[in-house]
């Protein structure tokens, strides 16, 4: 085998691994999914219980499109950087270089020169997080509707900003709390376990809330249709001609424009608290 159809088929696997994930996901979904009939706006379903000795652990939906878009993600880096070479030679590594840049000047201007370590976590997280609103366009649940999975997010980067905040010594730390003077000990206390509780309901609630309108909305369309050319013959009365185009221009702002900018602003934080927190240089 030649070494020009080994790289098609480690593309043609990598490919595979981007897009298999979201079918098994999707699958899973149509043969766990009840029949429904009108409105019905739930969380994520639970597709597994496991006994355990306190609690039983839950395999949720979320849970699993999560690690659907996670391998997916893997994938796609995989894909856009086999055969990388020193000269681009492939529209493949442009982009991947293109996405490189972009991370890279978006933590140099928030974060400063000596936070670049941060660029691939930084990458990860606008990733994960779009991808996995995106992923309602597939008719998934998205996991970032789930606020277990958002808080998860939130903890990370709250122990990152603590652990960044410490460098600067533990006793500076507390004194913090006491400053600018001590009866502000109890607020700066709740500003500061604020911060994961604000950034997970924010990022949760903005995407939820979008997922909730375009429901309600699609259903009323349908419902409209149906009283306005019910009158029509055979199946021209039941076809819902309200839900053609409307329910799509919503999908542009709620599930594109709104995830993607949620995953901009989660980013955007991540930066300015863990920047923000660390001590001065020397």
């Amino acid at each position: 085998m030649s070494e020009k159809t080994k790289a098609r088929v480690v593309d043609i696997l990598l490919l595979a691994m981007i897009i298999v994930p979201f079918v098994l996901a999707i699958a899973l979904k149509v043969v766990n999914k009840p029949v429904e009939e009108g409105i019905s706006i739930t969380g994520a379903m639970v597709y597994l219980t496991i006994p355990m000795p306190l609690q039983d652990m839950y395999i949720t939906e979320s849970q699993v499109n999560s690690a659907a878009v996670i391998i997916a993600l893997l994938g796609l880096c995989l894909y856009l950087t086999h055969g990388i070479a020193v000269v681009p030679n492939s529209k493949r590594q442009v982009v991947a270089e293109w996405i490189v840049e972009k991370v890279n000047g978006l933590v140099s201007d928030n974060m400063g020169k000596r936070f670049m370590g941060f660029a691939p976590f930084v990458a990860a997280i606008l990733g994960l997080s779009a991808f996995s609103s995106l992923s309602s366009m597939l008719g998934l649940f998205p996991p970032t509707s789930d606020m277990n999975i958002v808080a998860g997010w939130a903890i990370l980067v709250f122990i990152l900003i603590t652990h960044y905040k410490l460098k600067g010594g533990v006793w500076p730390y507390i004194k913090g709390f006491f400053e600018p003077i001590p009866v502000f000990m109890p607020f700066n206390v709740i500003g500061e376990f604020a911060t994961p509780v604000s950034m997970s309901f924010r990022h949760y609630g903005n995407v939820l809330s979008g997922v909730v309108i375009a429901t309600l909305v699609a259903h009323a369309l349908q419902a409209v249709s149906k009283m306005l050319f019910g009158w029509l013959p055979g199946i021209l009365g039941s076809f819902p001609f309200l839900r053609i185009g409307i329910p799509a221009v919503l999908s542009i702002y709620f599930d594109i424009f709104s995830g993607c900018m949620q995953a901009f602003i989660f980013a955007m934080l991540t930066m300015l608290y863990i920047a923000t927190g660390a001590p001065a240089e020397d």
